[in-house]
């Protein structure tokens, strides 16, 4: 028992609070066990034809999903995308996974985690032997095997990228972040690639975000991140999106591993569970409007008036050209593969939850996708920072009469009083202090020689970490200087960002605008300014991000 009376759950560890067991078996009346809820929750939408394969852009809710955060457990996606190479004819090998994915949410490795939701880029490279969050950050934390963190670079100078992350402002409630990834000819095709004789292709494909605070290009995944594994396999030489256009056709899903809960039975052997409070944006229908505008480009968007701008033309605007673009529509129908369960239950002996019983997908019109919710089981929650619908916290485990397993969502008057699932309470659970990000400081390293022009300097965004930056110039940042480019390809490179630098800024629109609610904000604290002289062709990059003391 805590001091409130309350039970307490530790959702991250492996120890209760409760002393309850978690051996398998039966369970006694009383006897709360952990349970967990994971699982898809599916968006249909229309297919385009296949020519619209020149990347994507689309809309989508960043809101708390939790109403606390349960610890470094949990895992789980808003709504996002996978987008693959579209490759025509049989595969060189038969497992050849590699996307781009990431976007909103929270991750097991998240260091500085709230409820507000963080931005990933998720580059994935061959069959996830490196992927790639965004500058600087990619698997695992040694920098004698990279794996990733140089995957992608860092485009532009106005955003500051966390290796944790990029922050949202702290309290967004259901605005819509716009995000998408476009192909760019920063660089030049290559006929050798690590010193071997296979191709690397020049697509950059380039993250471009539209915020109430920041709009335009980002950063973008290096050629060579994608290309790296055709070295050590030339069956594989063109296969990856380096070189490859993008599937337009992609799955739209909400990816959930790990939203904690816990399990007991009643006197009569009943199962029931609960689970942590989970929360949707309720607009001001009273629905929860989660994904917009899902549109498809094929290159003469963006990349046609590039490639004549960097060869001697005009200036290209940046600004998509929207007679190459199409628009998914929604047909309003949608699924859930949610299930709770024990972690030690087999697949297939989890049960799903009755998600139909209390939300109805639909589309309040053809470009956007929402839920409708059942008010007798869910329950409207206003907050400082804006609107929520909570979704039913407790259920009973039911079998039909064909020996099918439900849980179906209760009251908490419902649950039986020997159970004890109503004095659970889910909380933060006490944790050390997150150890820093750190990068090489030996002087020989990538990060010192040539290193920066101007600082250290700090930052402050409501994660509660500080983030340490210095200024690079563009061609000399370190995931350049390991981007299998020589010095006269970097120094071309340099040349076309500059050009884009100087033409392209942070207060017009890029991507297509939405029709629907509100934009969200990047954290402030990660816009900021060059320094006089530093406004063309120079970069903040994160050297460092640690606990605030």
């Amino acid at each position: 028992m805590s001091a409130n009376g309350s039970r307490t759950l530790l959702a991250c560890s492996t120890a209760w609070a409760l002393g309850a067991s978690l051996t398998p078996g039966t369970m006694a009346a009383g006897e709360i066990r952990e349970g967990m809820m994971a699982g898809y929750l599916l968006v249909p939408n229309e297919r385009v034809a296949e020519t619209y394969n020149g990347g994507f852009s689309m809309y989508v809710a960043a809101w708390p999903l939790l109403e606390e955060y349960p610890g470094s457990r949990f895992q789980t996606g808003l709504f996002g995308t996978w987008m693959h190479a579209q490759n025509e004819g049989p595969k060189p090998i038969e497992k050849m996974y590699s996307d781009i994915e990431g976007g909103l949410g929270w991750w097991r490795d998240t260091r500085f985690a709230t409820v507000t939701p963080k931005f990933i880029m998720g580059g994935v490279a061959l069959n996830f032997v490196a992927w790639a969050n965004g500058p600087g950050a990619g698997k695992g934390r040694d920098w004698d095997q990279p794996r990733g963190k140089y995957g992608v670079a860092q485009l532009s100078p106005w955003v500051l990228w966390p290796p944790d992350g990029l922050n949202l402002k702290q309290g967004t409630c259901g605005q819509l972040l716009g995000y998408g990834y476009l192909p760019l000819p920063l660089t030049a095709p290559k006929s050798v690639t690590a010193g071997k004789d296979v191709p690397t292709g020049n697509q950059c494909w380039t993250l471009f975000l539209n915020t109430a605070n920041f709009k335009g290009p980002v950063a973008f995944f290096t050629p060579y991140f994608f290309s790296r594994a055709s070295a050590d396999d030339p069956r594989l030489a063109g296969m990856f999106l380096d070189s490859r256009p993008a599937g337009p056709n992609r799955a739209l899903q909400m990816e959930t591993q790990y939203v904690p809960g816990v399990q007991a039975v009643d006197d009569r052997g009943e199962t029931y569970a609960r689970i942590a409070p989970v929360s949707f944006p309720r607009g001001p229908q009273g629905h929860s409007t989660v994904v917009h505008r899902v549109t498809a480009y094929t290159r003469a968007a963006l990349w046609d008036a590039v490639e004549a701008w960097f060869q001697g033309g005009a200036p290209a605007a940046g600004t998509i050209d929207l007679s190459a673009a199409v628009v998914h529509r929604f047909p309003g129908r949608g699924g859930a593969t949610w299930r709770i369960y024990e972690p030690s239950t087999p697949k297939e002996q989890r049960a799903p939850l009755a998600w139909d019983s209390f939300a109805v997908p639909f589309a309040p019109d053809p470009e956007t996708f929402a839920y409708r919710w059942n008010r007798d089981l869910v329950r409207n929650r206003d907050t400082a920072q804006g609107s929520l619908v909570t979704l039913p916290e407790y259920y009973h485990l039911r079998t039909d009469d064909q020996g099918r397993a439900t849980w179906i969502p209760v009251q908490a008057g419902d649950v039986p009083a020997e159970t004890g699932l109503t004095e659970v309470r889910f909380r933060r659970p006490a944790a050390p202090a997150p150890e820093p990000y750190v990068t090489p400081d030996a002087p020989e390293s990538c990060w010192r020689k040539p290193g920066p022009v101007a600082g250290p300097f700090q930052a402050y965004p409501g994660d509660g970490s500080v983030v340490t930056y210095s200024w690079y110039r563009f061609a000399d940042q370190p995931a350049l200087l390991n981007a299998d480019l020589t010095d006269s390809e970097r120094e071309r490179l340099q040349e076309r960002v500059e050009k884009l630098h100087r033409h392209w800024h942070r207060d017009r629109d890029y991507l297509p605008p939405p029709e629907v609610g509100a934009l969200a904000e990047i954290d402030p604290a990660l816009i900021v300014t060059p320094p006089a002289g530093l406004e063309a062709g120079y970069v903040p990059i994160v050297t460092r991000q640690a606990a605030k003391e």
